[in-house]
């Protein structure tokens, strides 16, 4: 996947995270090593916490995902653009899954010239919580919630 990161106007800067967002949520869905490859830069880097340590190029980002992969169909993903600009995107975002967890989500997206993601950092928060009586929930663990260190450290 590759979209000339361009100053453009809203409508085309809204069409590149749009493009960029399902070609994500496509390589979240099957977990196609091409398919995750496609959406980063040669340098990138993937925070799947903000202060996480980075998983740094494609073959890493590659291979932290595949190690924390979701299974084809576990989940539903909703997002909209909060701020898009040349440079960077910020989406918000709802993980449901299959099995009972809610997250809500926000990601920081830094493009390359190319188009493809040069740093992205995502935020999750658990909405385990009981809307009757405001107590918290317990959610199995799963997705997002499992540990995150990168392969091999």
């Amino acid at each position: 996947m590759t979209v000339p990161n361009t100053p453009g106007t809203r409508a085309e800067l809204t069409a590149r995270i749009s493009d960029w967002m399902n070609a994500y949520v496509t390589a979240w869905a099957s977990n196609e090593p091409e398919e995750i490859r496609a959406l980063f830069s040669d340098d990138a880097r993937y925070r799947t916490e903000p202060y996480a340590e980075p998983w740094v190029g494609p073959e890493k980002i590659v291979d932290g995902w595949l190690h924390l992969a979701d299974a084809p169909g576990s989940f539903t993903f909703e997002w909209h653009p909060l701020a898009v600009t040349d440079e960077v995107s910020v989406v918000q975002g709802t993980t449901r899954y299959a099995t009972g967890p809610v997250y809500s989500n926000l990601w920081v997206i830094r493009f390359a010239p190319d188009g493809r993601a040069n740093d992205f950092t995502e935020w999750w928060m658990d909405q385990a919580q009981d809307a009757e009586n405001e107590t918290e929930v317990e959610a199995p663990p799963t997705g997002p919630a499992l540990d995150h260190t990168p392969p091999g450290q």
